[in-house]
């Protein structure tokens, strides 16, 4: 499995990161039968996070056509209005320090992720997944319209709002579509990932490494409906 992480400006670097050291750990133990790179949509460059201006290179352009995963993280900045919107002349250049996470998740509306994304989730070859705000960025494309999928608990109404089945659980798994939760979700979401596609051997190999027990169950539309309690 070739996994590809999405970087974008002001992307959350915990995010990115957290799963890029699991699912990197995981092919150093499978060995080999997972490669990880950091990607983008304008092709190989720095891209600065909204973390203390902290940022990472990407080494390539995102590529749809490429079997495997494409993981898309959130932003990070200013809680803000989810009303927010990004300014229209913003176009998508650097993050700045007062940027807001509804106006940092929606610039990427502005530039070519959206149509690159689209085109990964039409590749029946491909799954795409997202920690936290990432879904939103799906979301605010147009392309998570009568799926299930999870973020942040503070944008689970703004998810639901784009006509998604938002869920409130840990990791939800749709299928070709994996989505995690809050910031430190993306070490439960990539753990998750190295068990589907590669096997509970390889993650439980890498839960030993990181010293960390994945939390909450795996949310997947299967099963008898639940009655409330």
């Amino acid at each position: 499995m070739h996994a590809q992480i999405v970087l974008f400006d002001g992307f959350d670097p915990l995010d990115a990161v957290a799963p890029f050291e699991v699912l990197s750990a995981g092919g150093t133990a499978s060995p080999g039968a997972v490669t990880v790179e950091l990607v983008s949509a304008e092709g190989p460059r720095d891209v600065v996070s909204g973390t203390g201006g902290l940022a990472l290179r990407a080494t390539a352009a995102l590529d749809p056509g490429r079997a495997g995963l494409v993981l898309v993280p959130g932003a990070a900045g200013r809680i803000g209005d989810p009303g927010d919107l990004p300014d229209h002349d913003a176009g998508d250049g650097p993050a700045q320090p007062d940027d807001s996470i509804p106006v940092l998740l929606g610039r990427t509306l502005t530039t070519e992720l959206p149509v690159l994304l689209k085109a990964a989730m039409d590749n029946p070859e491909v799954t795409v997944s997202a920690v936290c705000g990432g879904s939103l960025v799906l979301a605010m494309a147009g392309l998570l319209e009568g799926r299930h999928a999870t973020t942040h608990h503070l944008g689970l109404d703004m998810l639901d709002a784009t006509g998604v089945h938002a869920v409130r659980a840990r990791v939800v798994d749709d299928g070709d579509l994996v989505t995690g939760a809050g910031v430190t979700s993306g070490l439960d979401l990539g753990l998750y990932l190295l068990e589907r596609e590669v096997g509970p051997r390889i993650a439980h190999a890498v839960e030993e490494l990181f010293a960390y027990e994945r939390r909450g169950t795996v949310w997947r539309n299967a099963g008898p409906e639940p009655v409330r309690f």
